[in-house]
């Protein structure tokens, strides 16, 4: 059980909480991670196994328990908005194959409003705090794009000088 709770686990933060994966990889603690939190919930997963519960119902169970406090996704979030809200932008990314990679750098952009609004399940559908991430990806994508007209400059430059 703890091995397809691990792979379960492991699948929806990918789905749903790259950022958070990538973060878990670069400092090398995503299997320590998967292994903590899934003996945090082992002692459900006993109990139910001795209650003769269904597989699917436990999996069930200690997925929903597991996943508590990394719902609503960020991601999955700042995903919808740029489709919605930034239509060209979300459809340059993804033919440069930077879709995910800057979508995971806007939720580290957007982490102070998310957090100063106390972004929640309860709250994810209010319209203040949807044009506050808005406005947060809209300084991002602004700011990237003056950076990278700097440096297509300077690229330049070196090249008809060099």
């Amino acid at each position: 059980m703890k091995e397809i709770l691990i792979g379960k686990l492991l699948e929806y933060i990918r789905e749903n909480n790259p950022d958070m994966l990538f973060a878990l990889e670069a400092e090398d603690k995503l299997r320590l991670w998967l292994y903590s939190k899934v003996e945090s919930v082992e002692t459900i997963w006993k109990q139910m196994e001795a209650d003769k519960q269904p597989d699917y119902i436990i999996e069930e169970t200690c997925i929903n328990e597991l996943t508590r406090e990394l719902k609503p996704s960020r991601y999955n979030y700042i995903l919808n908005i740029l489709q919605e809200e930034f239509e060209t932008n979300y459809y340059w990314l993804q033919q440069l194959g930077l879709l995910q990679h800057e979508v995971v750098n806007m939720v580290g952009y957007c982490n102070a409003v998310f957090n100063d609004l106390k972004f929640s399940e309860e709250n994810e559908e209010n319209r203040f705090i949807r044009y506050a991430i808005c406005g947060a990806i809209g300084e991002y994508l602004e700011s990237n794009r003056v950076s990278e007209n700097v440096s297509n400059e300077l690229q330049q430059s070196a090249e008809t000088t060099g």
